[in-house]
C-alpha cells in the first residue's frame, strides 16, 4: 500500500509518555529507579555558580598593584557582606584614609598582586529540577536527572508560547466552535489549564494571564496579537523560553478555527482532571511541539495497552489535517494516495492524496498534509 512520510500531531487516549529532567550542570539526584512522583515533585538540585565581580582595588586607591596585600583586610575564602570594608590604605600620619567596599556580598575568590584586583563570585545560585509529569522514575542518569515514565492521555498542539505549566483541566467551552470570552474567565480558574473551542482574543488572554491562569488550550490565535503578548515580533518558531505566567496552546492554527473533535472530547472526558502542559515550539529539524499530558490512574488505563505512538505514515484511511490554504485546517480521511505525479494550479507536478472531508473529495498535495496520530 502507498504511504508518505509527514510530521503528525498526537490525540492519544492512551500514550506511555517518557521525559527527560536533566540539570544544566551536574548535581544531585533525589530519586532512584522505581519511585513513583508527582508532578512538583523535585527530582534533582544544583548549584549554579554565583556571578563574579572584579574589584579593581589598586585604581580605586591609587597604589601600585604589588602593594594590594599590604592594605587588604582579607583573604582568599573570605565571606564578606555588600558594604564591608574589604581594603584600607594607613593615610598621612593616621589621617586621610581611603578605602573600598565590597559591592556584593560573597566571597573573595582570588587577589592578583600583578593586576591589583580581586575577584569576589557571589552566593551560588540553587536550582531545581522536578518531574512535570506524574509517573515512575524509570531510568537515572547519575549526577544529571532521571527519565519520568507516565502512562497518560496525550495531545500535541501546532503551536504554543509560555514554558510548563500544570494544574486542574477545566473546559470551559459548551462546544468546540465556541469562542473563549473575556467574561467567562473569572478568579475560578486561578492555577487551572482552562479549555475553549474556537478562539481567545487578546483581551480574553491578558485577562488570563491577570487572574494568573497557568495555561490555555484553544483551537486558534490571532498570529498579529503574538507580538503584543511577547512583545518582540516572533521570526522562526522557537519558543518555549518565555516570561510568561499563562501558557497558550493552540491546536488548529492561526485565526478563529474550531477545534478537532478528537481533541476536544478527549479534553472534555478528563475534564476536573491534573494535567501537565508545555507551549514549548521548534518548528525546524528536531520538531518539538506544544503537549497536553493527562497521567491516567489505573482504573483509565486500557487492558490493550497499543498506542499509534511512532507510527508516521500516512495511509489509505489515515486521519490527517489539511496545513495550507485553500483548505487550511480542514480534517480529512485519506481515501487514495495515488502513486503518480499530478500537475497543479502552480503547474507543478508534485505527489496528492486524495482527502475526504465531510463527504467530499479533495485533491491536496501530500506536502500540505498532516497526520493525525489518533487511538
Amino acid at each position: 500500500m502507498a504511504h508518505a512520510y509527514t510530521p503528525g500531531l498526537k490525540v492519544l487516549h492512551y500514550s506511555n509518555v517518557k521525559k527527560d529532567r536533566r540539570l544544566p550542570i551536574k548535581g544531585q539526584v533525589n530519586k532512584k529507579k522505581g519511585d513513583l512522583v508527582n508532578a512538583d515533585d523535585v527530582v534533582a538540585k544544583t548549584d549554579l555558580p554565583g556571578n563574579v565581580s572584579m574589584v579593581k582595588v589598586a585604581n580605586l586607591l591609587n597604589i601600585a598593584p604589588s602593594d594590594i596585600n599590604d592594605i587588604l583586610m582579607v583573604k582568599e575564602g573570605d565571606l564578606v557582606n555588600k558594604g564591608d570594608m574589604i581594603a584600607q590604605t594607613d593615610g598621612l600620619f593616621g589621617l586621610f584614609k581611603s578605602d573600598v567596599k565590597a559591592p556584593v556580598s560573597g566571597t573573595i575568590e582570588s587577589v592578583s598582586d600583578v593586576t591589583g584586583q580581586i575577584v569576589m563570585r557571589e552566593a551560588p545560585i540553587p536550582v531545581e529540577v522536578d518531574a512535570y509529569v506524574g509517573g515512575v522514575v524509570s531510568e537515572v542518569i547519575e549526577n544529571e536527572g532521571v527519565t519520568i515514565s507516565s502512562e497518560a492521555a496525550y495531545v500535541q498542539g501546532i503551536f504554543g508560547i509560555g514554558g510548563e505549566s500544570r494544574g486542574v483541566l477545566e473546559v470551559i467551552a459548551n462546544k468546540r466552535g465556541d469562542e473563549l470570552l473575556i467574561d467567562s474567565i473569572n478568579e475560578s480558574h486561578t492555577g487551572k489549564i482552562i479549555v475553549g473551542g474556537s478562539f481567545i482574543s487578546l483581551e480574553a488572554f491578558k485577562k488570563a494571564v491577570y487572574l494568573n491562569v497557568e495555561g490555555i488550550v484553544i483551537g486558534g490565535f490571532n498570529y498579529f496579537d503574538l507580538e503584543d503578548v511577547l512583545g518582540y515580533t516572533l521570526g522562526v518558531a522557537i519558543t518555549g523560553t518565555e516570561d510568561l505566567v499563562t501558557s497558550l496552546i493552540v491546536t488548529e492554527g492561526y485565526g478563529n478555527i474550531k477545534m478537532s473533535e478528537r481533541t476536544f472530547d478527549l479534553l472534555k472526558k478528563h475534564n476536573g482532571e491534573f494535567v501537565s502542559v508545555n507551549g514549548a515550539t521548534q518548528i525546524r529539524a528536531g520538531v518539538i511541539r506544544p503537549e497536553i499530558i493527562i497521567p491516567l490512574d489505573k482504573k483509565k488505563i486500557p487492558e490493550d495497552k497499543n498506542s499509534t505512538e511512532g507510527n508516521l505514515g500516512i495511509q489509505q484511511g489515515s486521519s490527517v489535517r489539511v496545513i495550507r490554504a485553500p483548505y487550511f485546517g480542514k480534517i480529512g480521511e485519506v481515501v487514495d494516495l495515488p502513486s503518480e505525479l499530478q500537475k497543479m494550479e502552480s503547474e507543478t507536478m508534485v505527489r496528492v492524496a486524495n482527502v475526504q472531508i465531510n463527504d467530499e473529495t479533495f485533491v491536496v498535495p501530500r506536502s500540505n498534509l498532516e497526520m493525525l496520530e489518533t487511538d
